[in-house]
């Protein structure tokens, strides 16, 4: 008798019986201790509301003008130059890269890879970006990330609100980093060289660390519409799902420090989003960043693992195509070839880029370090440092605009600002 081994792998309907069970047991300590957050809040309906409110462009620029902060008129400016079309249209720039080739070129616009920077530390950084953008002709990216302190940008002259309005008027998404992340001291793993062993146990956000993110969230969410975080860790990954499918907008990407390394990290990261989405199949997991050391067939079969679960385009793949030179990787780490090698066949995927390219970081005079995203405003300006991450910034923007112009050379698109960069000529 033959048996058949793949049979055995189907999980039985008692089994999601027990667990639904569970959860909407009414003495369920964990279920209880999440739904006590949110109810200070109040309920996810009034929570939304509030959220929208907060994220209004008018309302976001009436909060900059009553505190007058110096970012108003940088928005004005950003909102001013984007309506008289200062920035390259994308035929324009397709022009720039393959001359007059490019009009006789057909380009696949239906696996346009997201261009994605990391990380957007302070405001004036885009600012500096987008005027650069408009002398050189170049691209804007269309997905910004950000790994600042939350209290420190909010208590920053309004860099929180000022973030959440440029977004808006460029035309991208945004993503923040929430503090409760286990780098306060609440982790006893974490610390310098010393504590090194303590890493394999995760960075983590221990004990009650899961709740106050979720509690963290909704304060920004509801004070200032910030509905985009990051999030590292399995405890709060389920937490995400589990407010969402209480009716929570939130949505949350899952960072490369998670280590989703192989496809069965994969599978069961999308299939436990695939349990918790709601009726109409959406997810709160919007973007979904791979381990920097995932290969080319790897990347191929999450897309397939994601495809079957028909989540291709609810979830984002998010790759490092650069990383910081320093404290993260081996250098030199480039992956921009694998990206070229899926980017014909493969839909919904970021481009990320957290370094310059390697000739230029080999070279610079402070190269990229992620531990930098970690520092104080006040200590990286009384350390002379800020124009150099500055300059580390735009060598990331750089990285960005290479990837747009080797897609362009293969016929690929890309998503770039798309309030900035019109797809026809003026």
């Amino acid at each position: 008798m033959t048996v058949d081994l793949r049979e055995r792998l189907r999980i039985p309907g008692s089994a999601l019986k027990e667990v639904n069970d569970f959860l909407l047991d009414p003495k369920n300590p964990v279920v209880n201790d999440l739904l006590r957050v949110v109810k200070k809040y109040g309920t996810p309906e009034k929570i939304n509301a509030k959220a929208q409110e907060a994220r209004k462009l008018p309302n976001l620029l009436n909060r900059l003008r009553k505190m007058k902060s110096p970012y108003l008129k940088d928005l004005e400016w950003l909102a001013a130059e984007r309506d008289k079309g200062s920035f390259v249209s994308i035929p324009e720039f397709r022009q720039k890269v393959l001359g007059k080739k490019a009009d006789r070129m057909k380009f696949n616009e239906k696996t346009a890879v997201i261009l994605e920077i990391s990380a957007l530390q302070y405001f004036p950084w885009l600012i500096t970006e987008a005027k650069q953008a408009i002398e050189n002709k170049e691209i804007m990216p269309s997905r910004y990330i950000r790994v600042r302190k939350m209290k420190e940008q909010e208590a920053d002259q309004g860099d929180i609100l000022a973030i959440a309005a440029a977004m808006q008027i460029v035309g991208a998404s945004h993503v923040e980093t929430l503090d409760t992340k286990g780098t306060d001291g609440s982790n006893v793993h974490l610390g310098g060289p010393a504590t090194i062993t303590g890493y394999f146990g995760g960075v983590g956000q221990p004990n009650d660390h899961a709740l106050q993110y979720i509690d963290e969230f909704l304060y920004f969410y509801t004070n200032y519409g910030v509905k985009q975080v990051l999030n590292i860790n399995p405890g709060t990954v389920l937490l995400g799902y589990m407010i969402y499918k209480l009716g929570i907008d939130m949505e949350f990407k899952i960072s490369v420090f998670m280590g989703n390394d192989n496809p069965y990290s994969v599978l069961w990261t999308l299939m436990t989003a695939k349990l918790f989405s709601r009726r109409d199949g959406s997810t709160p997991l919007v973007g979904f960043n791979l381990s920097n050391s995932v290969n080319l067939e790897t990347l191929e079969t999450t897309a397939k693992i994601r495809k079957r679960l028909d989540l291709v385009d609810k979830v984002r793949i998010e790759h490092h195509i650069t990383e910081t030179w320093k404290s993260i990787v081996r250098q030199p780490y480039n992956a921009r070839g694998d990206l070229l090698a899926i980017a014909d066949h493969v839909p919904n995927v970021a481009a990320k880029h957290e370094g310059g390219e390697i000739k230029v970081e080999e070279k610079c005079k402070h190269p990229s370090d992620i531990l930098d995203y970690f520092r104080d405003k006040r200590e990286i300006i009384e350390s002379g440092d800020m124009p150099l991450l500055e300059q580390n910034y735009l060598d990331k923007h750089e990285s960005v605009n290479v990837t747009a112009e080797e897609l362009t050379k293969k016929g690929l698109s890309f998503v770039a600002a798309w309030n900035l960069h019109a797809k026809k000529r003026a």
